[in-house]
């Protein structure tokens, strides 16, 4: 089931399929968020919930059992109840079942998500709740995987574009390679750097898991123009950069973590690295990404 919300600036529609935003329009109808080309990436902008990235061997552990759990958690892949549809806000909410309890994730959750529009601004918030009537704390990570259409226009190309922070940066790479593991490694890819140019196969080795960043926004910037897409990143540890390994490139994604993938010396001790918080029953926590469309 979908919904949509607008204002003089945007539409924004989102899917309860994942509580995934599907469609952001500008006010020409123009199509800002990558449209899930199976072919590239079946995917628009996934939450990334109760982990972000791998665990390590595919497993986490708990009371003696051990569960299956894929990259990024599962949110994504669950129908999500639809809340509010509607006129200033959507508003969806994934609960953990028995079912997801046996066979995912062994912790009681409440995931609230709510979509705003202020001016040509989308505001997603994530809202975790672990229930008062819970047996335990609930440990969990979490973040965001917006991609965005680029080129912006059949008159530009993928060299028109460049990511922007708001002021040089140096950022700490943390590597994952080659199987999405952290390896205990970092590295500097660009130094004392203001913008970093797109170009066709940077990619092809994955993300840059960036951290130590100072700015507080990151954006994808027409250079000509000065058109953007820019996303807040203020309140993120974490700030990924990627795009499908695949030529022409077509879609780039600015991915705002507060916790990390696994590594691989972590086994199934998930909790170590990947936790965002670790919520009491009856506490919540709460993020909001806010990214602007100036195009």
């Amino acid at each position: 089931m979908q919904a949509t919300i607008h204002n003089e600036f945007l539409t924004l529609t989102a899917d309860t399929h994942g509580a995934e935003a599907v469609s952001v329009r500008n006010a020409a109808g123009q199509e800002m968020l990558w449209q899930a080309d199976t072919s590239v990436w079946g995917r628009h902008a996934p939450i990334l919930f109760p982990w972000t990235g791998k665990l390590a061997g595919g497993i986490l552990t708990h009371g003696g059992k051990s569960y299956k759990g894929g990259q990024h958690g599962f949110a994504r892949d669950l129908e999500h109840t639809l809340l509010e549809a509607g006129p200033d806000a959507i508003r969806m909410e994934l609960r953990s079942s028995e079912e997801i309890k046996a066979a995912r994730f062994p912790y009681d959750f409440v995931l609230t998500s709510t979509f705003r529009l202020e001016g040509k601004t989308v505001c997603h918030t994530l809202t975790v709740e672990n229930p008062a009537s819970a047996a335990e704390p609930l440990p969990f990570g979490i973040g965001y995987h917006p991609a965005f259409n680029v080129p912006f226009d059949d008159a530009h190309t993928l060299a028109d574009y460049e990511f922007r922070f708001d002021r040089p940066e140096s950022p700490v790479i943390l590597d994952a390679r080659p199987n999405g593991l952290l390896s205990g490694k970092c590295y500097y890819q660009w130094k004392n750097a203001a913008a970093i140019p797109l170009e066709e196969g940077m990619f092809d080795n994955d993300s840059f898991c960036m951290a130590g960043l100072r700015s507080k926004t990151l954006g994808l910037y027409e250079k000509d123009t000065g058109r953007s897409i820019v996303c807040d990143i203020e309140d993120y540890p974490y700030t990924l950069i990627w795009s499908a390994a695949s030529r022409p490139m077509r879609f780039v994604c600015i991915e705002p973590w507060h916790s990390l993938p696994a590594a691989e010396a972590d086994g199934p001790s998930w909790r170590k690295r990947a936790a965002a918080a670790i919520l009491a029953p009856g506490e919540s926590w709460q993020t909001t990404l806010r990214t602007t469309f100036d195009r």
